[in-house]
């Protein structure tokens, strides 16, 4: 234990924003060769949004559609932590460094994943995460599909999700 800052490990994953979820999960499939874990469809069966792997590890990168309808953008980078105790130490450093807290401590309700979410001085959001990098080894793994009705519950233990996580992303654009 370094004794200093947030105590990241690694980086966990990336997540962009895109007008066209659908066309990237090609792009994603077919030229990366990624494959697809999960996913959140639409009632008319179309992704809002996807988590790819590109190696064993659940997802390293997500992309999700852009409420604003532009593309392009970036919605967060994720650093994991070692435990949920570091995402609580994680938002008292922030606090005390002056750090804009967008989110959490909460819990995601779709993959249960302990989380905190705040801004860089850029206006870029990180994510500080426990997510216990759980791994597919199955060569036949199935993607997980939530409906929009399961990820419009918003966060564990009931907490909502807050507007600007479908909306802010960088560069900046009007909504």
């Amino acid at each position: 234990y370094p004794g200093r800052g947030a105590n990241v490990r690694r980086l966990d994953h990336v997540n962009y924003l895109t007008a066209d979820v659908p066309t990237t999960s090609a792009f994603l499939r077919d030229v990366l060769g990624a494959r697809c874990t999960e996913q959140i469809v639409k009632d008319d069966g179309t992704p809002q949004a996807i988590w790819y792997s590109v190696g064993q590890k659940t997802y390293d990168l997500v992309y999700t559609e852009d409420w604003t309808g532009h593309s392009g953008r970036l919605h967060h980078i994720a650093f994991a932590t070692d435990t949920r105790e570091e995402i609580l130490r994680a938002a008292d450093v922030c606090l005390d460094a002056g750090v804009h807290i967008e989110t959490g401590p909460h819990k995601h309700a779709i993959q249960q994943t302990f989380f905190l979410y705040v801004w860089e001085p850029g206006g870029n959001r990180i994510e500080l995460c426990n997510a216990g990098a759980r791994l597919i080894l199955a060569p036949d793994w199935k993607t997980i599909s939530w409906t929009s009705a399961e990820r419009a519950k918003g966060q564990a233990w009931g907490l909502k999700t807050i507007e600007t996580f479908h909306t802010h992303g960088t560069p900046p654009v009007d909504a």
